[in-house]
């Protein structure tokens, strides 16, 4: 299946912007999250055999690999992705308020790197609508894998009340996540990296968490999202402040602004994401994992398109790994083909 994808069906999304192949690809996977049937045949035909359920932040999760938030940022499809053999799926980054994100064309795609570069700046419905829309689906004891929700701030919010964004969305949100992301390392919403830096990232998380105490059903998991650009003192500051503040983990890593060694042709603005950024990632994942020394679980995320990439995260300590742009060029059986190459290389190792 993965031969026909990357040979016929990628032909006919290729003729597309990259934009309107994403929607259409959305499109398909909302349509099989409804259809009850269709997505239990899914779930047994892409559930990876041999692949082992992880417990990482006080939760459960199915197999080891994941989809990143960007791919459905209004939780239209995330149950049709869960289908697809995914142990967990992220959704967003949503907002408090509706905004349209950039000026279009704002997606490029360069098959013969299997990279990406976009420029979105967070289009999305709102907290409102993706909670009014969760409302409506089953609740939590019900779903196959674990829901994340990532969240982020409205690009007319100045960074001074950053936080004022984030904890409205998640007063909205958090009832109905299995665990919830904060997106600080966006380069596409301009000025938002700043908040990475060590006295609005206190005050942020450390809002959060005071929140979070009051969930109804108790606390949910909270996850930090870091950029692939950060210096060795950023790292360590975001390490210790993640700790001080008690959050549960870090996803490592979003999209970078740097252009690796062969990727001159992808000089379009926005970030980068895909096979290119494998190497910047796992150097990100290998420097946190060391610095937190075991008390913070760590995802890997970053230009994994196969079984041998997510490999080289887990060697270096990701507790899980998380897939977007290897989704868009190795096609829907990434996630199980992922999972069973995992599995073997662990009974290899026994």
């Amino acid at each position: 299946m993965s031969f026909l994808y990357e040979q016929v069906v990628t032909k006919g999304l290729y003729a597309l912007d990259p934009e309107t192949a994403h929607q259409v690809g959305l499109r398909g996977m909302g349509i099989l999250g409804r259809l009850g049937p269709i997505r239990a045949l899914l779930e047994r035909g892409l559930t990876p055999k041999g692949g082992r359920p992880v417990e990482a932040f006080g939760l459960k999760f199915p197999n080891h690999v994941g989809l990143a938030a960007g791919f459905d940022k209004d939780g239209l499809g995330w149950r049709g992705a869960a289908a697809l053999g995914f142990g967990h799926v992220e959704v967003g980054t949503v907002t408090p308020k509706a905004q349209p994100g950039n000026e279009r064309p704002r997606v490029f795609r360069y098959p013969a790197l299997k990279a990406v570069v976009n420029s979105y700046g967070f289009p999305n419905a709102g907290a409102t609508a993706l909670r009014d829309r969760l409302r409506l689906e089953p609740g939590r004891g019900q779903r196959v894998c674990p829901l994340g929700i990532n969240i982020g701030k409205n690009k007319d919010t100045a960074n001074e009340k950053a936080h004022e964004d984030y904890l409205s969305s998640f007063k909205l949100l958090a009832p109905f996540a299995d665990y919830l992301v904060v997106n600080i390392s966006s380069p596409n919403t301009p000025g938002l990296r700043a908040l990475q830096d060590r006295a609005p990232l206190v005050t942020l998380l450390s809002t959060l968490a005071q929140e979070n105490k009051s969930v109804a059903g108790g606390p949910v998991p909270l996850l930090l999202k870091v950029s692939p650009d950060l210096n060795p003192n950023q790292l360590i500051d975001i390490v210790n402040v993640v700790g001080e503040c008690g959050f549960a983990g870090i996803i490592a890593t979003n999209t970078t602004i740097t252009r690796p060694p062969g990727t001159e042709a992808c000089a379009t603005k926005g970030g980068l994401s895909g096979a290119p950024l494998l190497e910047r990632s796992l150097q990100t994942v290998r420097f946190l994992v060391k610095e937190a020394a075991g008390r913070i679980p760590v995802i890997g995320c970053g230009g994994i398109v196969c079984a041998k990439d997510a490999g080289r995260f887990m060697d270096e300590g990701a507790c899980l790994v998380q897939v977007y742009s290897g989704l868009v060029f190795r096609g829907p059986e990434l996630a199980r083909e992922i999972n069973e190459g995992l599995a073997w290389r662990q009974r290899a190792w026994i």
